[in-house]
This record gives structure tokens, C-alpha cells and sequence, in this order.
């Protein structure tokens, strides 16, 4: 792609992630610095000019949560004081979307927070991957364009021939409508695990609903944190009959405990993505990620060339696969 009004930017958060998607867009990254003063505050420079461009900024809000949210927030200032023609937020993950909505009394909703200081900082439009609510949408004034992870993971299954015998699992009620879309690419039914979550990051597996007897289970879910949720699904899917256990999410958190509840677990292979940059002592011997680069650069390419970017929900998309 060849767009002189195009440019490209990477924060700190997930660099080799921003360089797939330039490499797929056509366009190189632009050069940038983020830096720290003595005391911790966050010092941007921009070595381009940008004025009159449609500049895409590209930033997971991941751990570091607040940090990499405020190196946004700043770079966005940035560009919008420079004379961007538009400033458009790539975050393949979304911080704080947990936080949706009220719970309990004086609970804040974090995730509208968000969206509001985006919008303060002047942000067009945000492109993000597998909300965590798709109500988040909502909270934003601008356009959000909410790609998603399951044609990306369907490629993988379907590649692998992983879709016989096969049931698609949501870990829980509120993931139905994502395991459905998946087991529309595998052509399976769907099963649902029953939990009850006595305390945030704990959950209580109860029933299995569904048939998954005999079957090989594929458990899907936006993301995986602490991991608890979907390994004691697995260990209750095994519990209830099945022959195997594979897990995907398009978020790879992987807090606290993760690493080691995964490995310990019944799931035979996770396939995940790199929405979030992962170290070296996060990965795992039965983890795939897949990029989701391919799929947010023609993302871009659309939204640049003024064209929908609902075709990419529909079809498989293939990735390109890690170790």
C-alpha cells in the first residue's frame, strides 16, 4: 500500500507486534522515542513531521496497565497538537474492559473512564480486538471498529483438522456468542461450562451443558489471566467425558499463577495470539500464538480506503504461526 498520508507508530508495548502490522500494511513504522525522566514521567518525541497525515498509533494496554495506557494518552496529545489530519488508536488489547459496568455500589466503570480520556486526548477512532464486552463500543462517541479473534483461531483448527469430533466451549455464559461464531467456522455444536465465581479471580466450576462425551473440546474465551477459569473447565470436561482438551483466547494476559495452572493443566495445546507482547518465561511447550498483525494491518488498509471492515469477520484468516 502506498498512502503518502499514511504513518504508522509504535509505543513500547507490543513493537514486534506493530512491526507485522506495518509490514502487512506496506508502510514502514515511523521513528519515535519514549523516554523517562528521572522522576518517572513519560517524555515522547517525534522525529517526523506529521502534520496533515492520518496517523495510527499502536499500543496494547497491557502490563504495565497504567504506564503503557499514559504513553497513549500522551503520544495522542502529541500528534494532535503537531496537526494530524486524524489520530487513530490501534490497541489490540483493551486495559481495563473488565470494569464494564456496575457490580456492586460505588463501583467505578473503568472502561468508559478509558474511552473518555482517549477522547479528551483527541482520538478519531479506535480499532481494538476482541472487547471484553461489546458494550464498551458504546461508551465511545468516535467510530470503534471491534475486529475479531475466531477466524483467526478457526484457521488453525481447521489447518489442523482439529474440527472432527470436536465440541466448541465457552468457559462461561457471557462467552456464548463467541463460541458460537467459532463453531460456525468448525460447523460443531457448542457446549457451556456452568461456574460460579464466589470472588474476582477465583471461579467455581458446576455443570457442563451440553454433550461433550467422547469429544474433543475447544475451549474459547477473550482471554486468559489468571488462568483459573479455563483450567478447572478443562479439568471438568475431562471429568465429564472428554477424550482431549484445546484452549484459545485471543488475549494472553497471563498474570500471577497462569503459567504455572497452564502447564499443569489437562489442556492439551493452547492456541493464543500476540495482542499481548509475551517474554520468553511465558511461553510454554503446548502454547501457539498466532499474529493477529495480518488481520489488524488489512484492517487498517480498509479503514484507510474508506471500505467496511466487516468482511474480515467472516471468512477464515490465516496468520502467521510462532513457536
Amino acid at each position: 500500500m502506498s498512502d503518502q498520508n499514511l504513518m504508522l507508530f509504535a509505543l513500547n508495548s507490543n513493537v514486534p507486534l506493530a512491526q507485522k502490522i506495518a509490514d502487512r500494511v506496506g508502510v514502514p513504522l515511523s521513528p519515535s522515542s519514549v523516554q523517562r525522566f528521572s522522576d518517572g514521567e513519560i517524555q515522547i518525541n517525534i522525529d517526523r513531521s506529521v502534520r496533515g497525515k492520518d496517523v495510527y498509533l499502536i499500543q496494547s494496554t497491557s502490563a504495565p496497565v497504567n504506564d503503557n495506557l499514559m504513553e497513549l494518552l500522551i503520544m495522542i496529545d502529541a500528534v494532535r497538537r503537531a496537526s494530524a489530519h486524524s489520530v487513530n488508536v490501534v490497541m489490540p488489547y483493551y486495559g481495563y474492559a473488565r470494569q464494564d459496568r456496575k457490580t456492586r455500589a460505588r463501583e467505578p466503570i473503568t472502561a468508559k473512564l478509558v474511552a473518555n480520556m482517549l477522547e479528551c486526548a483527541g482520538a478519531d477512532r479506535v480499532l481494538s480486538l476482541d472487547l471484553h464486552a461489546a458494550q464498551i463500543q458504546g461508551f465511545f462517541d468516535i467510530p470503534v471498529d471491534n475486529l475479531m479473534g475466531a477466524p483467526l483461531l478457526a484457521d488453525y483448527f481447521l489447518s489442523h483438522h482439529l474440527e472432527k469430533d470436536a465440541v466448541v466451549v465457552s468457559p462461561d455464559h457471557g462467552g456464548v456468542t463467541r463460541a458460537r461464531k467459532l463453531a460456525e467456522f468448525l460447523k460443531t455444536p457448542i457446549a457451556i461450562v456452568d461456574k460460579r465465581r464466589p470472588r474476582a479471580n477465583v471461579a467455581e466450576v458446576m455443570n457442563i451443558i451440553g454433550d461433550v462425551s467422547g469429544k474433543r473440546a475447544i475451549i474459547i474465551d477473550d482471554m486468559i489471566d489468571t488462568a483459573g477459569t479455563i483450567t478447572l473447565a478443562a479439568q471438568a470436561l475431562i471429568d465429564a467425558g472428554a477424550v482431549e482438551v484445546y484452549a484459545s483466547a485471543t488475549h494472553a494476559v497471563l498474570s500471577g499463577p497462569a503459567v504455572k495452572r497452564l502447564n499443569d493443566s489437562a489442556i492439551k495445546q493452547l492456541v493464543l495470539t500476540d495482542s499481548v507482547n509475551q517474554p520468553a518465561e511465558k511461553k510454554l511447550d503446548k502454547m501457539t500464538l498466532l499474529s493477529v498483525g495480518p488481520l489488524m494491518g488489512d484492517a487498517i488498509k480498509r479503514i484507510q480506503a474508506h471500505e467496511p471492515v466487516s468482511p474480515l469477520f467472516d471468512r477464515r484468516f490465516q496468520a502467521n504461526e510462532q513457536a
